[in-house]
């Protein structure tokens, strides 16, 4: 928008008005003298044809040319300054006499079509005005006119006056009210100037002493006697600048004084930052030392551990009476306890840290909570309790995820469940709470009947190191780390934990956790097809544990008949299916009599016991019962026992079973260890695996041996006095008898890390502390080469209920075999069909990958994480391990946003190994 100073508005303002007042006078004027100018010659013209019509009316009525030609050539030069030309016609249109000759006499004439009018006509033109008028018989000219001839027209008279003087007479007035406007805009002209002289120019004036003081120059004064307003803007503008010039002094004063204050501010912020630099040097230092802390703490727990709970474990297999070995299970169990707690604080450590990394592996979700339940079943038969589990039946068998982090999440609530209740029951349910494409968000929850949490203590729940009552701790034991780690996980698989509780009113915790489906077989499927039509009798006091047997068994086709004690009439059925309540159990005598009933109503008879009535189980079976099973019921294992599909139901399934004898390997191994009781421990481990044990208590010692005698496999301990086991390592690498003897890494660190930290310093395997005896039989049958073992493979040892661990480890594959044709059988379920159309798949999909593997390491943008993801799910199923680590190694590495240089040489290896799984797999191939 334009903007229009002081000076252009009073100039505006006072021509406007003279201007436009000017103009319409004028426009009014002129318009008027216009007008009657032209009113003026055609009165001047009808006051000389009247007269003359009546004139030539002898003339007409006698027809005589001559004096009507004398007439109108007398008036014609009369009054010549004005007439052009005068004409007279008949009554029949024709010119009868004219005053002077005409070049256009049709121009004067009436239409022919037309009558003769009998008043006066005018006719005005661009410079010529024309009038008209009829030539009427009035009676006074001749004997023979007769009254019906009166008034009848004898013709018309049309002169023709000239325009010219009356234009020039109407420019005159025009250009006189012109020159008057010009003059009366000069005057306010003058008058504007006048103004403008007196007000704009002090305003000027005024501004520029304004814009002075603006820039600081508060000593400049506006002189000089001004008119009347302006006078006393003049002061107030001289009174501003007095009253800034005194505000500038004292603002001076203040300011100096603030620059005065923040300097001795900053030099004290100075002298903060150099305590907050050395506090946060601290700080960094504490945490370093924290996690050294941890570390070393993991290492020094874990040495003693490994003592306790291995002799324990080897005290088990000798010949003991019942009361040792109760007490010998008492004492793994507790050295159990004091494990998890370790394993609670690292992975609280791990999570903090952000170096907790969730596996994306199929399996079978069923049998992964089956596993949690049938472990944590002693722990809530032993005080009571009953324990369900009930899984929404449109929830696909086959997941993708971290099965051993979903079960510590479970494990978690569960076991803080079995903890803070007394009576009643612990309901695990898991229903399908959202699904889209392959994802799905499973949503958990664990209700309990147990002392319930006040709303102003569960606050406190999810807080490291705390518990929702000081008292509690001391009650029921615990670190606090429980929930902290269930939340914190539950976050990393991109869902939330909650709970709902009242005080003295039971509590129930959910959570919700975000998996993908998969098609890949994860375990071998029961065919449930011949039960479908069956009968069966459900025996059980509690009705929600009722509820989900029964609600599985309906789902399989089967017919069921519930009753909470045993009926004392009812029809055959095919199965009875008798379950014993933890809390209420009947006497022995009365057992064996529903067992008794239900063997005449039932054609196979099923009890399910607690884990608390282990010694029932021989006695049941001796009577005839077909099979015992465990509480809570899985259902695999019900299934199989109602489809004769498992040869060993023979048995009791919660017997304890003794291990088997394990063949003797001819190998000669040594052992590096500082502390004699864990020296003493792998030595008892190895003795039963191998002919020769060799024994070395340090890294000095270590290398002396291996100078002297070459190994098949060395076992070292990592921290040891004089010499590390690392450097041993080095060491021992370096002598020409055990230059490639695989040497294995025994710790009891478990930090982030570690492995990885052990194997680039040159170590060959990495085993935690407390030895885990199916770990240690895994790493022997992994670095043994055939040669030493005759091509035999060596199995796990089957271990018992006490010596099983809280959650299964992964079985170790050999990531250096390019195709195991026996391994992917295994991954297919037996099915060789299957394990070539699975083999052949992956076959089908290297190549695209290959391309855009090339295509990344050609420098172009592809985004490698969806193909390596995609390649990696079809090697967990195809006997590829080495493929399948090298897909998981780089899949790692793209999840922690590396670089195309860090990742070249996994991808080159990558490419390499295709082309080894192309080749090593031909045989096998459709």
């Amino acid at each position: 928008m334009t903007k229009y100073g002081l000076r252009a508005r009073v100039f505006t303002l006072t021509l406007a008005p003279t201007l436009i007042i000017g103009l319409l006078l004028s426009a009014f004027f002129t318009m008027n003298r216009y007008q009657d100018l032209e009113h003026q010659l055609i009165s001047t013209g009808t006051s000389i044809i009247e007269p003359l019509a009546i004139s030539a009316e002898y003339g007409m009525t006698e027809k005589n040319r001559e004096a009507i030609r004398r007439l109108i050539g007398y008036t014609h030069r009369k009054h010549s300054d004005i007439i052009r030309s005068i004409a007279v016609f008949t009554d029949h249109n024709k010119i009868f006499a004219t005053s002077n000759f005409h070049r256009n006499f049709a121009s004067f004439m009436y239409p022919d079509d037309k009558p003769i009018p009998r008043l006066l006509d005018t006719q005005l033109n661009d410079n010529t005005l024309i009038l008209r008028t009829p030539i009427l018989t009035e009676g006074q000219f001749g004997t023979n006119t007769g009254v019906s001839s009166l008034g009848k027209p004898l013709g018309y008279i049309a002169i023709e006056l000239d325009l010219s003087s009356l234009r020039l007479q109407q420019y005159q007035e025009v250009f006189t009210a012109l020159m008057v406007l010009l003059l009366g805009l000069s005057l306010s002209s003058l008058f504007a100037y006048r103004l403008m002289q007196d007000v704009t120019r002090p305003i000027s004036h005024m501004i520029s002493v304004v814009d002075r003081i603006r820039r600081g120059h508060l000593d400049i004064r506006i002189e000089g006697q001004l008119l009347g307003e302006l006078d006393t803007l003049k002061n107030g503008i001289n009174a501003m600048a007095i009253s800034l010039s005194e505000y500038h002094i004292e603002m001076q004063q203040s300011i100096d004084q603030a620059t005065s204050d923040l300097r001795e501010t900053l030099e004290q912020l100075e002298i903060q930052n150099v305590e907050l630099d050395i506090a946060k040097k601290r700080a960094q230092e504490a945490a370093r030392v924290k996690s050294e802390f941890l570390a070393n703490m993991s290492h020094e727990l874990r040495t003693p551990l490994n003592g306790v709970i291995g002799f324990t474990r080897q005290m088990l297999k000798t010949k003991l009476n019942t009361n040792q070995q109760d007490y010998l299970l008492t004492i793994e169990n507790s050295a159990n306890n004091l494990l998890t707690i370790i394993n609670d604080i690292l992975d609280f450590s791990k999570l903090e840290a952000g170096k907790l990394l969730l596996e994306n592996i199929p399996f079978d979700f069923t049998d992964a909570l089956d596993d949690v339940m049938r472990l944590l079943a002693p722990s809530a038969h032993e005080k009571g309790l009953e324990l369900t589990l009930k899984i929404d039946t449109r929830i696909p068998p086959g997941l993708i995820g971290d099965p051993l982090r979903i079960q510590q999440v479970v494990t978690n609530l569960i076991g803080n469940a079995v903890k803070f209740t007394e009576t009643g029951n612990i309901d695990v349910s898991v229903e399908l709470k959202s699904e889209h494409d392959n994802n799905i968000e499973l949503q958990f929850m664990v209700r309990d009947t147990g002392i319930g949490i006040s709303e102003r203590q569960q606050a406190q729940l999810f807080q490291a190191f705390s518990q929702a009552d000081a008292s509690i701790s001391r009650r029921y034991g615990g670190t606090g780390l429980g929930l902290v780690i269930t939340q914190k996980l539950v976050s990393q698989m991109g869902g939330q934990v909650s709970l709902t509780s009242r005080l003295h009113q039971g509590s129930t915790f959910w959570f919700s956790i975000r998996m993908h489906k998969t098609d890949l077989p994860v375990s071998q499927l029961i065919d449930t097809s011949s039960l479908i039509g069956k009968k069966l009798l459900l025996i059980e006091p509690n009705m929600q544990a009722a509820s989900v047997v029964q609600q599985r068994l309906i789902n399989a086709g089967v017919h069921v008949t519930y009753r909470s004690t045993m009926p004392d009439d009812v029809e055959h059925h095919d199965f009875a299916l008798l379950c014993l309540s933890p809390n209420e159990q009947p006497p022995t005598a009365v057992l064996f009599d529903h067992v008794f009933k239900a063997e005449q109503i039932a054609n196979k008879v099923l009890v399910c016991l607690p884990t608390t009535e282990l010694a029932l189980s021989e006695k049941l079976t001796n009577t005839g019962v077909e099979l015992c099973l465990g509480k809570p019921i899985a259902s695999r294992k019900l299934f199989e026992a109602l489809c004769d599909n498992n040869d060993e139901n023979n048995e009791p399934e919660l017997a304890v079973l003794a291990p088997p004898q394990e063949p003797v390997q001819p190998l000669t191994v040594m052992a590096v260890d500082d502390n004699p009781a864990n020296l003493k421990l792998i030595s008892a481990l190895l003795g039963e695996r191998v002919e020769t044990v060799i024994t070395a208590t340090g890294g000095k010692k270590a290398v002396e041996y291996a100078h002297q005698k070459a190994f098949d496999l060395i076992f070292m301990d990592i921290q040891m006095p004089e010499m590390d086991g690392v450097t041993a390592c080095q060491e021992i690498h370096k002598t020409p008898l055990n230059h490639t003897t695989p040497i294995i890494a025994v710790t009891a660190h478990a930090m982030a890390g570690e492995r990885e930290r052990l194997l680039d310093a040159g170590m060959d395997d990495y085993l935690t502390k407390p030895i885990e005896e199916h770990i240690l039989q895994q790493i022997l049958a992994k670095w043994i080469t055939p040669s030493h073992h005759s091509g035999a493979q060596l199995t796990a040892p089957v271990a018992s209920k006490a010596n099983q661990p809280a959650l299964a480890t992964p079985q170790t594959i050999d990531n250096s075999i390019s195709f195991d044709w026996s391994l992917a059988l295994k991954q297919a379920a037996g099915k060789q069909d299957l394990a070539r159309d699975m083999l052949q798949m992956l076959l089908d999909y290297m190549p695209e990958v290959e391309l855009l593997v090339n295509e990344a390491l050609d420098g172009k943008a592809v985004e490698l994480w969806p193909p390596i993801h995609k390649l990696h799910g079809s090697c967990a199923y195809s006997g590829v391990p080495r493929l399948k680590y090298l897909c998981h190694t780089i899949e790692s590495e793209l999840k922690a946003n590396a670089i195309m240089e860090d990742i070249e040489p996994e991808l080159l290896e990558l490419i390499d190994e295709m082309d080894n799984v192309v080749k090593a797999s031909k045989q096998y191939r459709r």
